[in-house]
């Protein structure tokens, strides 16, 4: 997850706006790729697949007692696209009332382009919490092997929560750009103050605007979700592709229903038997660590910030706290205070491809011009020129204050940041103090961290990546250790997420295994 507004229990801790979905955000950004994603594919479908050439099978598996009408639904699958169909599915609100209130979760489907030899279906999921599954599946031709898209039907949604499934909504363009822009470490009572009473503005927006859905969008209830997704779609286990905190809804499928695992790779792995604490500080000397490599890399090429590591690095310090005192012109509406300098500086440490773009917008704000920044932390945050284009500020601390106990009052936050600072003084208040949301939550959370074994699975794979900016590669390591099948494959290298990232090594061990079902026998190094 990334700076304070950016959390994933795991992949993106560092909460307020901004969420470890940077493979979606970088995918679809700018380019235009998803949809173009849309257009492109072998073979085009009329109708619903409920009939004709694509039927429906219907339920397979056990259904749990009280659940069949959702299990036995048949949505209507629609075309929105070449090769692709789309459909709203019903969902209980609350899991334990079957019979009460419903929500709708929207999902998009890539037909396999190999109809005949189909294996299954491949649910694929980004991350966030908080990104779309359909717009990920809508880019399913760029991040996915041509295999995987002959011989599955890809389906992403969006979790309930997000986006076009009955979604959580709590402050107006306005009032989340004032709350991404409040300071992120703040010096003094007044700033503390500033940022306390920002969190409460969001808290309460989201209690006023969504108060009934608050308590039912956590991890469980989503992976409850995909099984009710595997029921419908008429396969008997589960073939899974989860990125960032996309892994820790995986691991927690994997748990709920152990003996309906097929084919699972959880991919930039959050670490499940973690507290909020020790993911935020991780993050923070992630980030440090990407960074780093950020800063030799640029120094190696004799780039325009120095020759040396440390010069590079003390430049970016140097935009970082300059901009506290004085923030930086933007687009003429927006000033760039340090919140957005810091995300700014965040999001290119996700894609390796994206550092020159981070080297220009850090020359660029030295020179007083903050613009390049400003761009990079609009692309982090989802904000478009007309507002926001999605709710995934909002679905992340829906979502992450749910789903495990963070801090609690000013007091805590006070008296943890010493620790903090001392684990990354560049980024540790950041992590710490993007969490005073769930200070202020409405909904007590419902999980305690514990190691997650799903005993009974088939072999899981899990992805690490060295030098990962969001989800520290310990975290990999800690997952693949605790689940009783996980078997894990390590990329050395940089950039958010290993698989489809230029090492041959790693995609040929996630498709091998997710083509022919066999796992690695012992861990791998790529």
């Amino acid at each position: 997850m990334s700076d304070r507004r950016t959390t994933d229990p795991g992949a993106g801790l560092l909460k307020r706006g901004v969420a470890v979905f940077a493979v979606l955000a970088v995918l679809t950004s700018g380019c235009g790729i998803a949809s173009r994603a849309q257009d492109a594919g072998e073979e085009s479908t009329t109708g619903s697949s409920g009939t004709g050439s694509n039927p429906t099978k219907g339920p397979a598996g056990p259904i749990p007692a009280g659940l069949e009408k959702f299990y036995q639904q048949q949505p209507d699958w629609e075309r929105c696209g070449s090769n692709q169909q789309c459909a709203t599915i019903e969902v209980p609100l609350d899991y334990s009332k079957p019979t009460g209130e419903t929500i709708e979760l929207r999902a998009r489907k890539v037909l396999a382009r190999d109809r005949a030899g189909k294996i299954g279906t491949l649910f694929i999921n980004p991350g966030g919490p908080g990104a779309s599954g359909q717009d990920f599946a809508a880019s399913a031709g760029f991040v996915l092997g041509a295999q995987l898209l002959r011989k599955f039907d890809v389906i992403g949604w969006d979790p309930r929560g997000v986006g076009q499934s009955t979604p959580v909504r709590c402050l107006d363009t306005a009032q989340m750009d004032k709350y991404i822009a409040t300071d992120g470490s703040p010096d003094d009572d007044a700033e503390i103050n500033e940022l306390n009473n920002e969190s409460k503005v969001f808290a309460n927006g989201c209690q006023q605007r969504s108060g009934e859905l608050l308590p039912h969008v956590s991890t469980k209830d989503a992976a409850r979700d995909i099984d009710v997704l595997r029921g419908i779609v008429g396969d008997s286990e589960l073939y899974y592709l989860g990125m960032s905190y996309g892994t820790y809804l995986g691991a927690t499928y994997a748990e709920l229903f152990p003996k309906n695992v097929g084919r699972l790779v959880l991919d930039g792995a959050v670490d499940p038997a973690k507290t909020s604490k020790q993911n935020n500080m991780a993050q923070a000397k992630g980030f440090d660590t990407a960074l780093d490599a950020f800063a030799e890399d640029c120094a190696q090429r004799s780039c325009r910030l120095g020759s040396t590591k440390q010069e590079v690095l003390a430049k970016v310090d140097k935009l970082i706290n300059d901009s506290d005192a004085t923030p930086l012109p933007g687009d003429g509406q927006r000033e760039v205070t340090q919140a957005l300098v810091v995300l700014g500086v965040i999001y290119p440490l996700y894609v390796k491809d994206f550092w020159p773009r981070l080297e220009d917008a850090v020359l660029d704000g030295l020179a007083g011009n903050g613009a390049r920044l400003l761009a990079l932390a609009d692309e982090y945050t989802s904000r478009e020129p007309s507002g926001y284009s999605n709710n995934s500020n909002e679905a992340i601390y829906a979502v992450n204050c749910l789903d495990r106990p963070d801090i609690t009052s000013v007091a805590q936050a006070k008296a943890e940041e010493p620790e903090y600072k001392a684990a990354s003084p560049r980024f540790g208040s950041f992590l710490l103090w993007g969490s005073m949301a769930c200070a202020n939550w409405p909904v007590k959370p419902e999980n305690q961290p514990h190691a997650i074994k799903a005993a009974g699975a088939k072999p899981i794979v899990v992805v690490g990546t060295t030098r990962d900016p969001a989800t520290p590669y310990e975290w990999a390591v800690g997952l693949a250790s605790q689940l009783e099948s996980g078997v894990l494959i390590t990329r050395d290298g940089d950039g958010h997420t290993g698989y489809k990232a230029g090492n041959a090594c790693v995609d040929n061990a996630v498709e091998s295994y997710l083509l022919q079902g066999t796992a690695p026998t012992a861990d791998i190094k790529c």
